[in-house]
């Protein structure tokens, strides 16, 4: 569930507390977090309703000015249902201050390399992780087609699994680019040995 920039910072603020998508099935459930640029968004209540039962004070509440606004949002060939989404800012994002580790203990580098295993061996591709690591710290900024050209990788499974990667602390992403977090570079140099 993606969002613009503009109402995250509402959402951050406490200004904006409700999202509306039209989906042919909920792609959220109640009770979870999102990862944003903001830090984790709570999906707090998913519910289906009509164009007439929502109102301008909706759309006020959805970032919009109006509910016509709100209702042109949607892309003109989404099918489905309108869901009605509460949302709340929850806090900060955990992978910020795990990236920023600049010490790893052996027990923690063991724990990670175990990780990256995992990953690998689960992986129709085989073993991806570390070429992957070693392309983003050879190459910082590089954006995900040059990552797929150098490493032989297609392009929308290399950007779902430097997610991985982002989620245990390692890569940081940009707007263009990738770039290996302190603790990446920590742990390329540990694998590098």
């Amino acid at each position: 569930m993606l969002f613009k920039e503009m109402h995250l910072s509402g959402i951050k603020s406490g200004k904006i507390t409700l999202a509306f998508r039209k989906w042919k099935k909920a792609s959220v459930k109640s009770g979870s977090l999102l990862h944003t640029s903001i830090g984790l968004v709570e999906i707090r209540r998913v519910e289906t309703v009509s164009e007439n039962d929502i109102t301008d004070k909706d759309a006020l509440n959805a970032g919009f000015t109006d509910k016509k606004q709100l209702l042109n949002s949607f892309t003109y060939n989404s099918k489905g249902m309108i869901f009605k989404i509460s949302v709340s800012y929850h806090s900060e994002d955990p992978r910020i201050k795990l990236r920023e580790q600049t010490e790893l203990s052996e027990p923690q580098f063991t724990e990670l390399k175990k990780k990256l295993e995992r990953l690998d061996n689960h992986s129709k591709q085989g073993f991806w992780t570390r070429k992957i690591l070693l392309a983003i710290n050879d190459n910082p900024n590089l954006h995900a087609i040059g990552i797929a050209k150098l490493t032989g990788f297609e392009k929308e499974w290399l950007k779902l699994n430097i997610r991985k990667l982002k989620n245990l602390g390692l890569t940081i992403s940009h707007n263009v680019g990738y770039e290996l977090s302190p603790l990446g570079k920590i742990v390329v140099g540990k694998l590098k040995i």
